[in-house]
């Protein structure tokens, strides 16, 4: 009796690369490439046509952005994803674990770390390669705390005004540039502030943040090419 395999889309506009993950995963027992997207429109039909069961991206090549991982999550929410990019920066990184990414690593890392890394993310769980993982605990970053919001499009009862310091804090204002603006006292903001935490089920900043660039308030290019 045949087993089922699981599927996996490549979306990548590098046709070396899209080859390199084809003569990986071709040597997997129980593993099958499905389709190859060059684009973004590409990728997001092919998972509908194919029902992937994981797709592996590289969102900072050529007609990919971080934008199209958003897509693919909102659309598709249970879909497995690994990006696969060159080593960025810890606010490249934050940014692609706010928006979904399941697992992540290099293009550099070697066969065997590919290969735990698709069998890993295909079965539900988070994958970091080990240059990653040097990354993350050298700049201190807090996955759990990354993967926290919700991507769901349910509504938070925010109010017009809190809505609008949101914004402003996701841009990286403080509480008296903010008050400033608004023309309000620094406590009138800090209270704002503390209020939007509450109601978003955060505890700082980047949690505010986080569900900013989730939620679409925010783009995370805003982020991703700060320098």
């Amino acid at each position: 009796m045949k087993t089922s395999q699981t599927s996996i889309i490549i979306a990548d506009s590098s046709t070396t690369s899209r080859l390199g993950l084809n003569a990986i995963i071709n040597q997997m027992d129980g593993y099958i490439v499905v389709g190859e997207a060059l684009n973004s429109d590409d990728v997001l039909g092919l998972i509908i046509a194919k029902s992937p069961d994981l797709v592996i991206i590289d969102f900072l090549s050529d007609d990919f952005d971080i934008e199209t991982v958003i897509r693919i999550k909102r659309k598709f929410p249970k879909l497995f994803l690994l990006g696969i990019t060159p080593l960025q920066n810890g606010n490249m990184l934050v940014n692609a674990l706010r928006t979904g990414i399941d697992s992540y690593i290099k293009k550099s890392c070697d066969t065997p770390e590919v290969v735990d890394a698709i069998e890993s993310t295909s079965k539900g769980k988070s994958f970091y390669c080990g240059k990653i993982l040097e990354k993350i605990r050298n700049e201190s970053i807090d996955i759990s705390e990354a993967n926290k919001i919700d991507l769901s499009c349910d509504a938070i009862a925010l109010s017009r005004r809190e809505k609008e310091i949101l914004t402003l804090i996701s841009e990286g204002l403080t509480n008296s540039k903010i008050a400033e603006m608004l023309f309000l006292s620094s406590h009138t903001i800090t209270t704002h502030r503390r209020n939007i935490m509450s109601k978003l089920g955060v505890k700082n900043t980047a949690g505010i943040v986080m569900y900013a660039v989730k939620s679409g308030i925010v783009s995370p290019n805003k982020f991703l090419f700060a320098s």
